[in-house]
């Protein structure tokens, strides 16, 4: 059944496109596409291609984006729930194409939920620097979590925040943001119908004066020198071009950096822009847009802005020294600056404390505050013992390198990229890698610790088959049979104890190794529900 599209969006889209009108319409006539994208933290480009069960395309405008086929469901593979990859609208992989992300870049994703943006920036930073996402709906942020757990990102912090508010804590502190705002949603009526149902001709103003405020919230989060992406998955130039003029003449000290339009990325669109005498049409033809009629994918648009100036090096050094450095041994174990000094400047003040974990999650789905409660830090006393039996865990069953920030919520140990007094006041789901928890006085190892392992980090790990049904059984959480001589052991180990669960070598979870049986340690909320 054809799409009954609003009579003022036709009208909208008719004055707009004038004789690109037709084919524009004839994409409604085509099936959406659909995508993958690789995770490279867990698995290079090449090693997927030839693991792939899936018959793709390239993405042009994404090297790790790849189409899938009708009828394809790669959402119903074990290497979808091992993180392989992501699946994802081919259009909404572009903007973070054009962030230019490096590694050691520190970068927000500030409208950020489901998290597919935030776990492609992930993979470009390659666990270094500094990943912020961020979204304002408390319920979303749940989904954004996953994601990144699933994707097995180590150095982010999951917020859920008004822009303003993170702005506050964050003053020309990020190099990289990513504004992927919330918008009228015109681009994406093909693939989701439900979305003509809010749609109503006064909607593009209203989302307006929302973009309008993260954008400025954002310019005062990016430092000198700094790049931002604004994007929409919209028609409407006055959430698009109208609103990156307004900003260009609010903001002097920004400018856009022209995207290369020689192949999948149209100009931005001028026509609308009549008796308007202070907007530059060459400035604005700069920003990007994917047609539906023109490409294989989605409505999108897209602006690269640059800030004039250059970055304070030595601050962004000061920022990376890192508190807790479990890739320095002392006598075999993990060294731990001391934080002294650090709990006598929070004397007095409120410090985060964690909302008990429901039944979302075993390790802390609610948001970590401060509300005037005083939570266990690591000097505590029970802060104190589950950075030690953490130590211990990491001396005794991993090989790895770990840098970052040790957070203490009761009894939970977070690995942070950021240091505790930047998140104060703020509404942390995730305040870094979550670790594990004490429990009964004994260190138990987190999912998300797991999933972002590679196989080698682990002094023990089995590695599932995808194809006889062994993987399946794993996720929908079954205990298996498993041999002593498929227990893989670091040298000097015995195979009893944590191991390590991969699926054809790529790390999804843990399970406990004894006697020939592995007692699955897969979250009861994770588990695969498929037939």
């Amino acid at each position: 059944m054809a799409l009954r599209l609003p009579s003022p969006f036709l009208a909208k889209m008719k004055s707009l496109l004038g004789e690109n009108y037709d084919n524009f319409m004839k994409s409604y006539e085509q099936a959406p596409n659909a995508g993958i994208r690789v995770n490279t933290l867990k698995i290079s480009r090449e090693e997927f291609m030839k693991l792939s069960p899936f018959d793709l395309a390239p993405i042009p405008w994404c090297s790790t984006g790849y189409y899938t086929q009708a009828g394809e469901r790669p959402g119903r593979h074990p290497y979808y729930h091992a993180g392989l990859y992501y699946i994802q609208e081919p259009s909404a992989m572009a903007p973070v194409e054009l962030l230019g992300v490096t590694p050691g870049d520190r970068v927000l994703d500030l409208c950020a939920a489901p998290g597919g943006k935030s776990t492609q920036i992930a993979a470009k930073l390659n666990g270094q620097g500094v990943l912020v996402s961020n979204d304002l709906h408390p319920d979303r942020t749940k989904a954004l979590a996953k994601n990144l757990e699933m994707y097995g990102v180590r150095n982010a912090v999951v917020l859920n925040e008004d822009p303003e508010r993170i702005a506050g804590a964050f003053p020309g502190f990020f190099s990289k943001i990513l504004i992927d705002a919330p918008c009228s949603g015109e681009g994406m009526f093909r693939k989701d119908e439900s979305m003509l149902k809010y749609w109503e001709e006064s909607s593009p103003l209203k989302f307006a004066e929302m973009q309008r405020d993260i954008l400025k919230s954002a310019a005062a989060m990016l430092r000198p020198g700094g790049r931002l992406v604004y994007s929409t998955c919209t028609f409407s130039p006055e959430e698009n071009e109208g609103m990156i003029a307004e900003f260009l003449n609010e903001q002097p000290d920004f400018y856009v950096i022209p995207v290369d339009h020689s192949e999948s990325f149209s100009p931005g669109e001028t026509n609308w822009m009549t008796g308007q005498e202070d907007v530059k049409e060459d400035v604005l033809s700069g920003t990007a847009r994917l047609w539906p009629h023109k490409v294989r994918g989605e409505g999108h648009f897209m602006a690269v802005l640059q800030r004039e100036g250059e970055p304070d090096m030595h601050e962004a050094e000061r920022e990376q020294a890192p508190l807790f450095k479990p890739d320095a041994l002392v006598n075999g174990s993990l060294a731990v600056t001391s934080r002294t000094e650090h709990a006598r400047e929070r004397k007095g003040k409120a410090a985060l404390r964690e909302e008990r974990p429901g039944k979302a999650g075993k390790y802390g789905k609610g948001a970590a505050r401060q509300q005037g409660s005083r939570r266990s830090g690591a000097d505590s006393p029970s802060g104190s013992i589950a950075i030690n039996r953490f130590q211990a865990f990491i001396r005794e069953q991993l090989d790895m390198k770990l840098t970052g920030y040790p957070v203490i919520y009761g009894n939970h140990v977070y690995v942070s990229p950021l240091p505790e007094d930047r998140l104060k006041q703020l509404k942390v789901i995730r305040p870094g890698w979550y670790m594990g928890q004490l429990k009964n006085e004994r260190f138990i190892p987190g999912h998300p610790l797991a999933t972002a392992l590679q196989a080698d980090e682990a002094v023990r790990y089995v590695s599932l088959s995808s194809e006889d049904g062994e993987a399946v059984r794993y996720l929908k959480g079954e205990t298996l049979s498993i041999p002593e001589e498929r227990v893989i052991c670091r040298s000097g180990a015995e195979a009893k104890g944590y191991v390590l669960v991969c699926i054809d070598g790529y790390s999804a979870g843990w399970g406990k190794w004894q006697a020939g049986i592995l007692k699955n340690e897969y979250p009861a909320g994770w588990r695969w529900t498929s037939v």
